[in-house]
């Protein structure tokens, strides 16, 4: 059994699967498990988004699926049609789409989304219908399970669990 200290720790090192933004070799690395429903997760979308223009090289962020669907009941799909988007080169796309309307994610919301981004319409409706995403997203789950990740937003600062605040100013500190 691992000691607490051990459970602060990334268990599952970044690899190439993973959705990254911002260069390799960024002097930090945010680790998120979020769910496009959880509305500190939507907030926390925001801040990142702001963080990567202001910090530029000196930021990474990496997204891993973590749909708490016991709760939020379109996480699930949300996170499958972001995958599906991502198997057509959008993943980052969606990405946007998803949290900025994250209110909206029934399946023709999701099928609008796709739309807007000109995916192969029938090819995405397809992934989504046959769940073609579904082992991946669980696969991002159980890591996060894993990593000792109990709600969303789960975050980890260069490989160690991060439960501090994370508005803007308080991020933004830390990393400068």
């Amino acid at each position: 059994m691992p000691d607490s200290a051990d459970l602060s720790r990334l268990l599952l090192p970044i690899h190439p699967l993973d959705h990254i933004r911002g260069p390799e070799d960024a002097a930090y690395t945010l680790v998120e498990y979020g769910d496009y429903e959880c509305p500190d997760c939507g907030r926390l979308y925001v801040v990142l988004r702001d963080l990567q223009t202001d910090l530029a090289s000196k930021l990474r962020v990496v997204f891993r699926h973590y749909p708490l669907s016991g709760v939020h009941h379109h996480a699930e799909q949300a996170a499958e049609a972001a995958e599906a988007a991502g198997a057509q080169g959008k993943f980052w796309e969606m990405h946007t789409l998803l949290f900025e309307h994250g209110q909206s994610l029934q399946t023709r919301n999701l099928i609008h989304y796709a739309e807007q981004l000109n995916l192969d319409i029938d090819r995405f409706r397809d992934e989504l219908k046959k769940q073609t995403h579904h082992e991946r997203v669980r696969t991002d789950f159980i890591a996060g399970v894993q990593n000792g990740v109990y709600g969303t937003p789960g975050l980890f600062l260069n490989g160690v669990r991060y439960d501090a605040q994370w508005d803007k100013d308080a991020l933004q500190r830390l990393l400068i």
